[in-house]
Parts: structure tokens; sequence; C-alpha cells
């Protein structure tokens, strides 16, 4: 079993969306990312190198990242974002990486 830790760019990401998409996130986040969070899904995915992060998590629109530290059993939110058709969004502005 896997620990979830959110980063404080994270907590601040999460916090620029409304209480229920949050209740929403967090359940996800509890309930894909606490076991297997390397395994591939519909709904996680491994992110080419030069990435935000390591790993990607889909909640319907919004998106986390995530770096995995297999050795310590730990996950590490990065940050929360949403995606509107092809453009990533984080606190409301476009992601340019």
């Amino acid at each position: 079993m896997f620990t979830v830790t959110i980063s404080p760019r994270a907590l601040e990401d999460l916090r620029w969306f409304r209480k229920a998409e949050q209740a929403a996130i967090v359940a996800a986040i509890k309930e894909q990312l606490a076991h297997q969070p390397d395994e591939a899904t519909r709904n996680r995915k491994l992110l080419r190198p030069g990435h935000l992060t390591e790993w990607e998590l889909r909640i319907k629109e919004a998106r986390a990242f995530y770096d995995i530290d297999r050795e310590a059993s730990l996950v590490t939110l990065v940050a929360i974002g949403y995606k509107q058709r092809n453009k990533l969004f984080f606190r409301g502005e476009e992601y340019l990486p």
C-alpha cells in the first residue's frame, strides 16, 4: 500500500476547484493511487520524459500529476489541473511547458 502526500502547490491547485469537485478529486486520488499507482490503466498513464511528472491520473476533466517513490511506497501529488479540449490549465491559466 502506498502513502499519498500532496505538495503545497497541488494543495493550492486543489483549492481552486469548487467544493464538490474537490471532494470528487480527493476520493479518486485515494481510490486510484493507494494501490498500484504505477500500473497504467484507462485513467492512469505514464508520461513521456520532460513532462511535469512521471504519471497522470484523469478524473473527468481534472488531471492529477504525481511521482512515485517505490522504495518508500510514497506517491507525491505535484499538481492538479484540468483540461479543456487539448489545453491544460492550472488555477485558470493555460499551462505552457
